[in-house]
């Protein structure tokens, strides 16, 4: 009997990352991203962000912009995209309420090759991603917690 116990608990230790994983594979479309610098909610673009995130089970694939901008051919257009666009993919690992990707491919080189870590909490189509508190990239001296809103898309 304790055999049975011990072998039962080691399969649900194996088995949990995996399950948890699982829950994650889908496709979702970006709704929000809530952004608090210093722990002070920041003001929010007057139109939807767009985008989407594809997972699988070995893939996280990123793609989202800013809607408050136009986008063409100027230079000053171009670069305006460049400033609000992410987008990173790469394998990934569940490790309990955080999933860590393996960035291979990016939209701005320096994170490839690094391992971005997201908390994420998964409430029934809805799946919230979030930074953690981190230097602000444009003014190190700042913190700043972003939180990504996703709905899973049927």
């Amino acid at each position: 009997m304790t055999r049975l116990i011990s072998l039962l608990g080691l399969f649900l230790l194996v088995s949990a990352p995996c399950l948890a994983q699982q829950s994650l594979v889908g496709t979702y479309r970006l709704v929000s991203i809530d952004r608090e610098l210093d722990g002070k909610p920041q003001p929010q673009p007057t139109k939807a962000r767009h985008g989407y995130l594809i997972i699988t089970p070995k893939i996280y694939a990123l793609f989202y912009t800013d809607g408050d901008r136009k986008y063409g051919a100027s230079e000053k257009e171009k670069t305006a995209l460049w400033d609000t666009l992410t987008a990173l993919s790469g394998p990934y690992r569940v490790e309990g309420n955080k999933v860590v990707i393996s960035v291979d491919t990016s939209w701005n080189e320096v994170y490839v090759g690094t391992q971005q870590t997201r908390d994420w909490q998964l409430q029934g189509k809805r799946l919230v991603l979030s930074s953690g508190a981190r230097p602000f990239g444009r003014d190190p001296s700042k913190t700043v917690v972003q939180r990504q809103n996703w709905e899973k898309i049927e």
